[in-house]
């Protein structure tokens, strides 16, 4: 299911910090993928729906170069990702063992996957930068993935970064990293992200005049109130 033109709008315009806010208010937690950091540092922010991968400890009769030409492979789950999705992968933390390396990567542009979002490494650093897809990852390694790893499924419940991540959840990637916004969430989180937004960037403006931080961040009801006037004032 893709993610409707008028959400990805409005989260495109809602920071990762911001989003966990709105998370942590709601009682979630552990919604920041560890590990997670941009492979180039002026990538822009992407929103999509969560594509899985998974992979599991290496096995010596399965991680096998010749597992490549499986039905179920890395490449099949290529074939089958939307356009618009990001995908994600349980890479277990691996960083000896790169997922998908140039090609891979070349072809997932060509689909048009917005993002890899991954808790391991890529390999072929800089094919995989020429290939223009935006990664998230903990680096590069030149060993290929079943040194290390072996792919098992797409498209099921996965760990990235000691996230739990299921497919079709949101994912929201900038330079603080990737962050998981529940499917069933999503219309309520969204709102209130965007109002979060709004007042906190009412309160730099308060910061900006000078105004002292106790009572101000967090707003205290004294404090809410000069805000909500303002919101009046502004036709909001």
């Amino acid at each position: 299911m893709t993610l409707d033109k008028a959400m990805t709008e409005t989260l495109m315009k809602v920071s990762t910090a911001t989003l966990t806010t709105v998370l942590l208010k709601k009682g979630l937690r552990n919604v920041w993928m560890r590990g997670t950091r941009p492979l180039r540092s002026d990538q822009a922010r992407v929103v999509g729906r969560a594509f899985t991968l998974r992979f599991v400890p290496a096995r010596e009769d399965l991680a096998t170069p010749e597992s490549w030409a499986s039905p179920r492979s890395t490449r099949a789950a290529i074939e089958d990702m939307p356009e618009g999705c990001v995908a994600v992968v349980d890479s277990m933390g691996v960083t000896d063992a790169g997922i998908f390396g140039d090609i891979l990567c070349a072809r997932m542009k060509k689909r048009g996957v917005a993002a890899l979002v991954t808790d391991g490494v890529v390999r072929d650093l800089a094919g995989v930068l020429g290939t223009g897809l935006a990664v998230w990852c903990q680096g590069a390694a030149a060993p290929p993935s079943v040194a290390g790893l072996t792919f098992v499924n797409w498209q099921e419940p996965i760990g990235c970064g000691g996230v739990a991540v299921f497919p079709d959840d949101v994912v929201v990637v900038d330079s603080d990293g990737a962050v998981l916004i529940p499917a069933a969430l999503l219309d309520d989180v969204v709102a209130a992200s965007v109002e979060q937004e709004r007042l906190e960037g009412w309160i730099v403006g308060e910061v900006e005049r000078g105004v002292a931080l106790p009572g101000l961040y967090p707003a205290n009801a004294e404090t809410r109130a000069r805000y909500e006037a303002w919101v009046r004032a502004q036709g909001g």
